[in-house]
Formats: C-alpha cells, structure tokens, sequence
C-alpha cells in the first residue's frame, strides 16, 4: 500500500520523538532538528541553522547527496525523500 506525503511526515515525526499532525504541513524547524539528531548529522547547538541546511544535511546522511551543500539541496523534502528517510529512521 503507497503511502500518502502526509502519512510519511507523521511516520518520521513519531520515530524522532515529535507528536502527529492532523493537518498536512512541512517540518518545522524544530522537527528537523529532531531528524537531524537521529541520523547523525550534527549541527550546532543554540540557534538552529536554516531549514535548507538541516534538510541537505539529511539527505546527505540518508544516501540522497553526496553533501550537505543547502544551495544545491532544493527546498522541502519529495515523496521519494521522505521513503528513504522513512527507512532510515526504521533501521536506526
């Protein structure tokens, strides 16, 4: 059974620790951080870093870039990314 955007959202929400959303909506920064944290992509702490580059850092840790470079990373995470962070965080 395919997996709706909104279904895969929520699944990596609940494997980093953050609460389900009922309405559909991007990673909060916060969530990212959360994301971040559980694929080993290290960021500073205090202020966060900007979202692009909490999202290339990863995809860079799941398999998706060769980098972190948030210039060349897009924006908001695809279907398809959002899969394979999925199974990532499973077999974390």
């Amino acid at each position: 059974m395919t997996r709706t955007v909104d279904e895969l959202r929520n699944e990596i929400r609940q494997a980093v620790g953050r609460y389900e959303r009922e309405e559909s909506t991007a990673f909060t920064k916060e969530a990212l951080a959360a994301i971040c944290d559980a694929v080993d992509y290290e960021i500073p702490t205090g202020n966060l870093p900007p979202k692009s580059q909490m999202r290339a850092g990863i995809r860079w840790k799941v398999g998706l870039r060769d980098d972190d470079d948030p210039d060349s990373a897009g924006g908001p995470f695809r279907k398809a990314e959002l899969e394979s962070i999925a199974t990532a965080l499973r077999h974390e």
